[in-house]
């Protein structure tokens, strides 16, 4: 009877033992979510937060167009100095170059609310999916913890009922 309840004894200790170092490697996957959200968090407010203009695509897209504008203001000047050009002439070529730098701002600021958007629903979907690890862990733990009292209750009463 006594070895029976040294036998149960153990067993309760074992499923208490157990039931720590599942809860302390919990706490860790926890704290590695935890952290993983952060820097969704970080990455997210950095990149969305970004001035497009000064990305390098953008700066490309502005350098080409700054060298066609002044391209087309030289052929302007030799043409009006060749062929005796007007000012009506030097003033379309000015209003075509101001269009063609509004419209690759445009571009860039096109690309940057599509890109914006990206970034938006890369963090979403990676926050929904830590907070669902973590959603699932929490039940996990909550399961387990049950299952331990369960354990330990049932423990208790083969001990009490060994004497």
């Amino acid at each position: 009877m006594i070895g029976s309840a040294i036998g149960l004894g153990l067993s309760a200790v074992g499923s208490i033992f157990g039931g720590i170092s599942a809860s302390k490697a919990m706490k860790k996957v926890k704290g590695n979510l935890e952290n993983q959200k952060r820097e969704n968090q970080a990455w997210y407010d950095r990149r969305y937060n970004e001035d497009a203009t000064q990305r390098a695509d953008a700066q490309a897209i502005l350098a080409r167009t700054e060298e066609s504008i002044r391209n087309r203001n030289r052929q302007a000047a030799g043409a009006q100095a060749v062929m005796g050009g007007t000012e009506e002439s030097v003033a379309a070529t000015k209003a075509a170059n101001a269009q063609a730098m509004a419209d690759a701002t445009s571009q860039i600021a096109v690309a940057a609310d599509a890109r914006k958007d990206q970034i938006e629903a890369q963090y979403q979907q990676r926050d929904a999916s830590l907070d669902s690890q973590l959603n699932n862990m929490e039940m996990q733990k909550a399961g387990q913890l049950a299952q331990s009292v369960k354990d330990l209750t049932a423990t208790g009463a083969n001990i009490a009922s060994s004497f």
